[in-house]
């Protein structure tokens, strides 16, 4: 969330910054919390003067009995004052908890140096490779998955409805494989620690990422059990150090773990759901990194570096792409996503969302770092990235590596992990 100091003293620079999301509900949000922070400010010190002059007639009260005075009317003016008090003191509680719920509704601030606009105004910095030439007209993923007997569409819209697909085979050992070399990538060559965690959170675990309050309806919910399914490991990773106090040394922490993820909304708008372009449940690799402020943006080079590696080693057509601020998602204050070429559906697929959230999750989940022995501590900033999400690597994989009899090469980098050269539909 953001620091509510920064609504008191810097309200204009909030509302310019919030205007660039282009939902006209975000700015408003700034005079409603100014409002209230005022409110409360103006209550509590009527509070405090109310409770100085109890205790200043507490002891009138007790010198008037001891005396054997008359001490009726006083007492009288003190019920009527702690009655007021008490009736402050709810109006605070109120207005606390409204400014709360406002804090945890409005979005992160996007940095300066992103564009403006929506989807539209989304910057190509850089583009990796040529896209495949083919002597014939490739064939979209999910024929091939078929024709291969390696993507079983209809027995897993049977099991679960659609958007859960099932992988027969060698396309369940490709994906295997794709999740353990990236994962051999990230620790032995890049520094990340390895974690496997929880598939299942809390509400509060939810909150200190984002998701919740804002996205409760895309989410799936045990209600018995008051936990959440996560939509991807960065939830439980980033909360892993949640009400802790770090030390400057423990920084920068770098961690990588695998999950599946389970989104609701994945078939929203009805657009790009067939074969693994849109699914409910999905096999994704993350990296998260908390880093020192001064560090983060430089850090987010990195770790989007990271990413593309393995779409090159891959042999993978991609770009980068830099967010607009309209385009941003909920948390992050700056985006990269990385968008392969699969050339079946003649389609970009992003397969990796990396982003910068400087101290907004921090706040939310409590991290924080001491700079030094004896100083204040400080919110850490926070980073994720993809590297890299499943589904659409593997339809950017078998497009790219298709063959004109169906067959699909196996890249390189995965033979020995696969234990084939080529999937065809005998093997």
């Amino acid at each position: 969330m953001l620091d509510i100091r920064r609504f008191r003293h810097e309200p204009e620079e909030v509302k310019r910054a919030l205007e660039r999301r282009g939902d006209p509900e975000y700015p408003a949000f700034v005079d409603e919390v100014q409002a209230l922070d005022e409110a409360r400010r103006k209550a509590v010190g009527e509070v405090d003067d109310l409770k100085a002059r109890r205790n200043e007639a507490s002891k009138r009260i007790g010198e008037l009995k001891r005396s054997g005075g008359d001490a009726d009317a006083l007492i009288a003016d003190m019920r009527e004052l702690g009655d007021r008090i008490a009736e402050l003191d709810e109006a605070i509680r109120a207005n606390e908890a409204r400014v709360e719920e406002i804090l945890l509704a409005v979005p992160n601030l996007p940095l300066p140096e992103i564009p403006d606009g929506g989807a539209e105004a989304n910057r190509v910095v850089s583009t990796w490779g040529q896209p495949p030439a083919f002597p014939f007209t490739p064939r979209p993923h999910w024929e091939l998955g078929e024709v291969l007997g390696i993507l079983d569409l209809p027995r897993g819209s049977k099991i679960s409805g659609s958007g859960f697909p099932v992988l027969r085979g060698a396309g369940a050992k490709l994906q295997r494989a794709l999740i353990d070399w990236f994962l051999d990538v990230h620790t032995r060559e890049r520094g990340y620690v390895e974690l496997r965690v929880p598939y299942m959170v809390t509400s509060q675990t939810l909150t200190g990422t984002g998701q919740l309050p804002k996205f409760a309806d895309e989410s799936y919910q045990a209600e018995r059990d008051e936990l959440w399914l996560i939509p991807t490991a960065e939830v439980p990773v980033t909360n892993l150090h949640r009400d802790e106090l770090l030390t400057a040394d423990e920084l920068p922490l770098r961690y990588t773990a695998y999950s599946p993820c389970f989104r609701r909304e994945a078939g929203a708008a009805g657009k790009d759901t067939r074969g693994l372009l849109r699914v409910h449940q999905f096999d994704k690799v993350e990296l998260v990194r908390y880093e020192r402020p001064d560090r983060s943006r430089e850090a987010l080079e990195e770790l989007t570096r990271d990413a593309e590696t393995l779409l090159e080693r891959l042999g993978l057509h991609y770009r980068r792409v830099l967010l607009a601020a309209g385009d941003l998602g909920f948390s992050s204050a700056m985006t990269y996503d990385l968008e392969a070429w699969a050339p079946g559906v003649e389609k970009w697929l992003e397969v990796s969302s990396c982003s910068v959230f400087t101290d907004y999750q921090a706040r939310r989940a409590n991290l924080r770092f001491r700079p030094a022995q004896g100083e204040k501590p400080e919110f850490v900033h926070t980073l994720n990235g993809s590297a890299l999400a499943l589904p659409r690597v593997m339809a950017a994989l078998l497009e790219t590596y298709q063959e004109a009899d169906g067959s699909v090469s196996v890249p390189e980098v995965l033979r020995s992990r696969v234990g084939l050269d080529r999937m065809s539909a005998s093997a």
